[in-house]
C-alpha cells in the first residue's frame, strides 16, 4: 500500500503549518463569500436547484459539498475556475497564499477509513485510491471530537501546499460509525467505478490499471477476433453480455476450489444495458483500444459507411453526424483516426467537403483538426479505463475486516 503521508516541517522563515492552516480558515471564508456573490449566480444556481430536484429539498451537506465543487473544480466558460478568478483578483495575496489556494483545484475525493488520531490531525486511509493522509481542519481539533478510531469520513481534502504531506478537510464532512463498513465498502467501491481518475491517483493503480485493461482486451479480441464492433444496438449487448459472462466464468474456473458446490451468482442475468442514446442509434461501435480502453458510439456503422464512399458527405444527415463526432466532448479522437486510418483515399476528401477547406489532407491537417476541436483530450495523462479496488476495500465490501 502506498502512503501519502509525510513529514511537514519547513525550512526557517516560512510559515508554520499552524500558521497556514490558521489563514487557510481566513481564505476559504473569502473565497465561499466571493463564489456566492452575484457575479457567479447564473452558474451556481442552476446547480443547486437541479439537485435539489422537483421538490426543491437539498440537504446542507449536500449543498455545501455543490458549492464547493464548484468553487474549486467548476470550469466558468473562459475555462477558469472560481478561485482561479479570486486569486486574479486580490493583489494582496502573498506568494504562500497563492500557492495554497491553487492547490485546491485538485482535491481528494474519497471515503476515508480512521486509523488514528495525531494531536489536531486525524490519519485517514482513502478507501478508493488506497493511499494515507495527514488532516487537519481549519475550525481546529474539534471538527474530529466525534469521531472514532475504525469509522470514516465521506468528504474531499486539498492541500496545504507549503506543508508537504497535510491536508485540509473541504467542504462537507460526514461520519459513519464501524459497523457501517460493508455499506460504506459498497458506496467506495461505486465511486471507484464510476470515477477511475480518483483510483489513479496513486502511482501504484495507474501500472496495475493499465496491466489489468491489457489482460481484458487481449481476452476481448480472442473472444471477438478483432477490438472493434459494428452491431445493432440489441445485438451488441447480447454479445457484450456473453463475453462478460464468458469472462465471469473464465474466472470461476481459475477459482475451482471457492465455486465448486454452488451456483455462481449472476451468471445468468444480465450484465450490461446500452444507455438510451446509444440503445436508440441504428448501430453502435464498440472499440477496445490501447489507451483509450473500452468505448461506445453511436451510430458508428453511419460514419464508416461516410468514409467508405465519400460521396456521402454531401448529405446533411451524415455532415451532422460527423460534426457531431468533432465537437462532442464524450468523444475521443480514436473513432476519427481510426476511420482515416483505415480509409486513407477517402479521408481527404470527406474533411474537405465539411470543412470547405479544399487543400486539407489528413496526413498534414488532421491531428492539428482533432487538438483544436478536442483541447481536453490532449490536457490530460492518459489513464487506464479499468479501476483497480484494492484489498482492503474488497475485504471491507465482502464483509471482512
Amino acid at each position: 500500500m502506498a502512503d501519502a503521508v509525510q513529514g511537514a516541517d519547513r525550512d526557517a522563515g516560512e510559515p508554520s503549518l499552524t500558521d497556514l492552516i490558521e489563514r487557510s480558515a481566513e481564505l476559504k471564508g473569502q473565497l465561499v463569500a466571493f463564489a456566492q456573490s452575484a457575479r457567479f449566480d447564473r452558474w451556481l444556481t442552476p446547480l443547486l436547484l437541479e439537485a435539489a430536484g422537483p421538490e426543491r429539498r437539498l440537504d446542507e451537506g449536500a449543498a455545501i459539498r455543490i458549492t464547493d465543487h464548484f468553487i474549486l473544480q467548476y470550469r466558468l466558460p473562459d475555462g477558469l475556475t472560481v478561485v482561479d478568478r479570486f486569486v486574479a483578483g486580490r493583489k494582496d495575496l502573498t506568494a504562500a497564499d497563492r500557492e495554497m489556494l491553487l492547490g485546491w483545484r485538485d482535491p481528494v475525493e474519497g471515503i476515508f477509513e480512521i486509523e488514528r488520531k495525531e494531536g489536531d490531525a486525524v490519519v485517514l486511509l482513502n478507501l478508493v485510491d488506497d493511499l494515507k493522509y495527514r488532516t487537519y481542519s481549519n475550525v481546529g481539533r474539534g471538527a474530529f471530537r466525534g469521531v472514532s478510531k475504525g469509522g470514516f469520513l465521506h468528504t474531499c481534502l486539498v492541500p496545504v501546499r507549503s506543508a508537504d504531506g497535510a491536508w485540509l478537510v473541504s467542504g462537507a464532512m460526514s461520519y459513519y460509525p464501524r459497523s457501517s463498513s460493508t455499506e460504506i465498502a459498497q458506496a467506495a467501491l461505486e465511486l471507484a467505478t464510476n470515477r477511475p481518475d480518483l483510483v489513479f491517483r496513486n502511482p501504484e493503480k495507474v501500472e496495475q490499471g493499465w496491466q489489468r485493461m491489457r489482460e481484458d482486451r487481449a481476452a476481448f479480441v480472442n473472444f471477438f477476433g478483432g477490438d472493434e464492433l459494428v452491431l445493432p444496438p440489441a445485438e451488441a449487448e447480447d454479445r457484450l453480455n456473453a463475453y462478460y459472462r464468458h469472462r465471469q466464468e473464465a474466472t470461476a474456473a481459475g477459482r475451482p476450489g471457492r465455486a465448486r458446490g454452488r451456483r455462481l451468482p449472476g451468471l445468468d442475468l444480465p450484465l450490461f444495458e446500452l444507455p438510451r442514446e446509444l440503445a436508440d442509434s441504428d448501430t453502435v461501435g464498440v472499440i477496445y483500444d490501447e489507451a483509450d480502453g473500452l468505448n461506445f458510439y453511436a451510430d458508428y456503422g453511419m460514419l464508416r459507411d461516410l468514409f467508405a464512399d465519400p460521396a456521402r458527405a454531401g448529405r446533411r444527415q451524415y455532415q451532422d453526424l460527423l460534426r457531431t463526432y468533432l465537437r462532442a466532448e464524450s468523444i475521443t479522437p480514436l473513432p476519427i483516426r481510426r476511420l482515416a486510418a483505415a480509409n486513407p483515399g477517402t479521408a481527404d476528401v470527406v474533411f474537405r467537403k465539411l470543412l470547405r477547406k479544399p487543400g486539407f489532407t489528413w496526413n498534414e491537417h488532421g491531428e492539428a483538426l482533432l487538438r483544436r476541436r478536442k483541447p481536453w483530450y490532449y490536457e490530460n495523462e492518459p489513464r487506464p479505463g479499468v479501476s483497480v479496488i484494492g484489498d482492503h476495500l474488497s475485504r471491507l465490501a465482502a464483509g471482512r475486516r
